[in-house]
């Protein structure tokens, strides 16, 4: 196994120094100021994800976003829309609590639960077809994100599967995604 240049001594948290901590600090943020460029990386992997549809997991992702957009959505929705699937590849069956995970600390509460249920307020185009019930999404019908949930599935998430539509790149959102990533984190205290 390779270790870095830079290391501490202790191979057990107890036995850290103040001086140690303060080193593992410095590198920390370092750390979690490229979180950006690693989510941004992830999400180009989606770009050979099909899974049966005309476009790619990438395509629909910045499709939902160049939506958003176009419908005048403030910034931080917009990169909501474009990252709520960058939990598909890990694990499809809660890939909007991965997402709502990984911006949590950027986005408002209500961003925050678009990504964590989105899935459910999709279902209500296709569950029924499968067997489900494609009205699940209203065990939250009193929750007071329901109608904006109902809104984002309704007007760019299941619209956004089209391979006619003009839609902007990555390159388009970026700064986007980077002005949002730089945010100071909502309530994240780690010490």
């Amino acid at each position: 196994m390779q270790t870095p240049d830079i290391t501490v001594n202790f191979t057990r948290m107890e036995d850290g120094t103040e001086e140690e901590y303060k080193l593992l600090d410095v590198l920390e943020k370092d750390f979690c100021n490229a979180a950006v460029d690693r989510v941004l990386e992830h999400l180009r992997c989606l770009e050979n994800s099909f899974g049966g549809y005309k476009i790619s997991r990438l395509d629909h992702s910045l499709q939902t976003a160049t939506r958003a957009w176009r419908d005048g959505a403030d910034e931080e929705t917009v990169v909501v829309a474009l990252l709520h699937d960058i939990g598909d590849l890990l694990s499809p069956e809660n890939h909007g609590e991965i997402a709502a995970a990984i911006l949590k600390p950027f986005v408002s509460s209500k961003n925050h639960w678009i990504l964590k249920y989105h899935g459910v307020f999709q279902g209500y185009y296709y569950f029924h077809h499968l067997g489900g019930d494609r009205h699940s999404r209203d065990q939250f019908k009193d929750h007071e994100h329901y109608q904006a949930c109902v809104d984002f599935c309704a007007n760019w998430d299941q619209a956004s599967f089209d391979p006619e539509y003009d839609t902007k790149t990555l390159a388009f959102f970026e700064s986007m995604v980077r002005n949002i990533f730089s945010r100071e984190p909502f309530g994240v205290h780690t010490r």
